[in-house]
């Protein structure tokens, strides 16, 4: 399949498992220059290697963590073309065990990385006249179950991509 990303910049959160992981090797089969971010220098490491990309080992929960993950990969494959928001963070599992500090982290952890990552390379996308931002969220942003502050950071996150859209598609 030809997606028309051939030689473009990928950045990819929380890529070493799971959805992260193969959103990463899909990009680099279809031609993608893949910048894979996660925590653990070790499995950053072995995923570049394995899709021939490039990794940065930044805790994007962190200011620093996101700046730096996504000049080291500018630095090193050039102005970021796609940006795959899959860093994602839970917090509390029911209403009883979830006050405002899970709710605060969930939305630190899920809300705030993707609007942060996001800004970082908006203004670069519109420069140039082509990007796309992606943000992974999850069924439970749109139906009732599971962590209520994971589905309400979820709700949110589908909100805020909403918004990005129709302030920029047409950039």
């Amino acid at each position: 399949m030809d997606f028309g990303i051939e030689g473009k910049v990928a950045l990819v959160t929380g890529a070493t498992k799971g959805i992260g992981l193969g959103i990463a090797q899909a990009l680099a089969r279809e031609g993608a220059r893949v910048s894979v971010v996660a925590r653990t220098e070790s499995d950053v490491q072995r995923v570049a290697a394995e899709i021939k990309g490039f990794g940065v080992a930044a805790d994007v929960t962190t200011e620093a963590g996101c700046n730096r993950s996504v000049e080291q990969t500018q630095e090193n494959l050039g102005p970021i073309d796609i940006l795959v928001n899959n860093f994602g963070a839970r917090a509390g599992s029911s209403w009883s065990d979830t006050g405002p500090k899970e709710f605060k982290a969930a939305f630190e952890g899920n809300v705030v990385v993707s609007a942060r990552m996001t800004q970082l390379v908006l203004d670069g996308m519109i420069k140039r006249g082509w990007g796309r931002v992606v943000v992974i969220t999850s069924v439970w942003g749109r139906e009732a179950g599971g962590a209520p502050a994971y589905n309400a950071a979820k709700a949110a996150e589908i909100s805020m991509v909403k918004s990005l859209a129709r302030e920029v598609a047409s950039k």
